[in-house]
């Protein structure tokens, strides 16, 4: 490893590394589908949406939850009358969520193994554990991380306590993700440096105003192939 002002590296993994939201969108388009004899379709987004939110606090993030707000909504919004072999409909999809194929995203795999011959390489993500190392081991990509971390929610305190655990100087860590609310804004606030690279689309619940541009150790970047020239920009003080 080369002296670098940067002690850790660490990345999100879901639409970071990996395409995601765009799976639950498809899944929510099915689940409209279910339900269109009972309600509009508009109608049916914005209660998924409800209880998604509300169930985050009692379930955390992933496709477990995600499973359980959808048959929670189905029970709502059809007073009951759902049927077992609707439900069942639910589960599959969910467990077709489970199985999807893990599909970098554009320029992922040179850029990580790039940045792992220089750089001490993390995951933080949020979501169901088993799910997460599954889809890391899947994607070819474990062998660049030293560290993997599947935590509850993104917060400051979240991050401090990740920090800690592994000796990490807030000052000397960069977080790169797609969220500017988790994995941006908390990295700004405990000092450290962030790069924001965005997905195509955001799940509600991520949707966050971006700091301003001028904000010191915050960069913006169109796809994370542009990643390293970025850092060594930074190393150089530039």
């Amino acid at each position: 490893m080369t002296s670098s002002i940067f002690q850790v590296i660490a990345f999100d993994a879901d639409d970071t590394l990996w395409h995601n939201e765009r799976l639950y969108v498809h899944a929510q388009n099915k689940f409209v589908e279910l339900l269109t004899q009972y309600h509009d379709p508009k109608w049916i987004r914005e209660r998924l949406d409800e209880t998604e939110g509300r169930n985050l606090q009692h379930f955390g993030y992933g496709i477990k939850s995600f499973a359980l707000s959808m048959i929670e909504t189905a029970v709502e919004l059809t007073e009951g009358r759902i049927t077992g072999q609707d439900i069942q409909q639910l589960l599959q999809l969910t467990k077709e969520l489970l199985r999807a194929e893990v599909e970098l995203l554009d320029h992922v795999a040179e850029t990580v193994s790039e940045l792992a011959a220089s750089y001490p390489l993390m995951i933080i993500t949020k979501g169901d554990l088993l799910d997460q190392e599954t889809k890391l081991e899947r994607s070819g990509l474990a062998q660049y991380f030293q560290k993997v971390e599947v935590v509850s929610s993104k917060t400051r305190a979240s991050y401090e306590r990740v920090l800690r655990r592994h000796n990490i100087t807030p000052e000397k860590f960069l977080m790169i993700g797609n969220s500017i609310k988790s994995d941006i804004l908390p990295i700004l606030e405990l000092g450290g440096y962030a790069i924001y690279v965005p997905y195509y689309t955001t799940w509600i619940h991520e949707a966050a105003d971006p700091p301003p541009s001028e904000q010191p150790r915050y960069y913006a970047l169109e796809h994370l192939g542009l990643v390293p020239e970025l850092l060594a920009q930074i190393e150089d003080g530039v």
